[in-house]
């Protein structure tokens, strides 16, 4: 990361009963290509009685990449308007295009709801194409096995969106865009930045990356307006993911769980909330009033 733009430390934000790390957005930067939020959650090992429980909410304009870490068991249960019932767990991918307008809800899964539970993981929103904004609701749920996982000497790459190194995930995006895993054990020299395009951001999950006689370490994000001089050396045991893509040309406005190209739509989205016009969530029945927040 040669050109580093913005240097930004992982913020504490209260998501209901779970604490989470808000990676993005923050002040100076709304967006990175077409990523719109990032929170980072856990790790946190909850008791017996603790349970995640996210009740019904709306999206719009946008699709959600929930990904949980996989060196521990636990689980997130995610149900929404379409019908979909279904539990993701660690390595895998559940991706949802909320398009026109879809109601979820995540909490924890039955079988883990009395016990100790291991909990960590990103949950993402991509914002959608313009011309995208109004489809119809998706669902995507994508196994560990079928992420595109390769090795390169002592760096284990995973490619968990978008399209890089001649690779392809399977999650159905819908722009350019990228979202790749990388691990070293031994210290190595990365430098990606031919196989990169647009905006890019680089999170530290654990361990440190030094650039340029800087060294760095984990909750810190870096961010470059130009993904070609993407090159860092990787300390040994450290964990990082480079995100990014081509941004739109329109601007995003983010109002809650809303993200729109124009404030007239969060505007009517707001409305057909607080009138209970969403299609409601299968098999489960509650409600996320919604908040006195501005529109960004």
């Amino acid at each position: 990361m040669s050109n580093i733009d913005f240097i930004q430390e992982e913020k504490a934000a209260d998501i209901g009963n779970f604490l989470v790390g808000r990676l993005l957005p923050f002040r100076q930067k709304r967006s990175i290509g077409p990523f719109v939020f990032i929170d980072h959650m856990g790790p946190a090992c909850l008791a017996d009685y603790e349970n995640l429980d996210v009740p019904p909410h709306p999206h719009i304009g946008l699709s959600t990449l929930t990904y949980l870490f996989d060196e521990f068991d636990g689980g997130i249960m995610h149900r929404d308007s379409i019908g979909t019932e279904i539990e993701i767990r660690p390595g895998a991918v559940n991706w949802m295009t909320a398009g026109k307008g879809v109601t979820h809800s995540e909490r924890t899964p039955e079988r883990l709801r009395s016990q100790d539970k291991y909990l960590h993981g990103l949950q993402i929103w991509v914002a959608l194409p313009k011309d995208l904004e109004f489809m119809e609701p998706e669902f995507f749920h994508i196994e560990a096995k079928d992420i595109p996982v390769w090795q390169d000497q002592d760096v284990r790459y995973k490619l968990i969106a978008g399209e890089i190194f001649g690779r392809k995930s399977p999650v159905p995006v819908y722009s350019p865009l990228y979202m790749i895993e990388i691990k070293s054990t031994e210290e190595k020299n990365i430098n990606i930045g031919e196989h990169l395009f647009g905006e890019s951001g680089l999170y530290i999950l654990e361990g440190e990356i030094e650039n340029q006689g800087h060294t760095y370490g984990p909750k810190q994000i870096l961010i470059t307006k130009d993904a070609h001089l993407c090159s860092f050396v990787m300390k040994p045991g450290t964990t990082v993911y480079i995100f990014g893509g081509d941004p739109f040309p329109e601007e995003r406005f983010i109002f809650w769980n809303f993200v729109a190209s124009s404030k007239d739509i969060i505007e009517q989205a707001k409305e057909d909330w607080k009138n209970h016009r969403f299609p409601k969530v299968i098999n489960d029945d509650g409600y996320v009033p919604l908040p006195e927040l501005k529109i960004k």
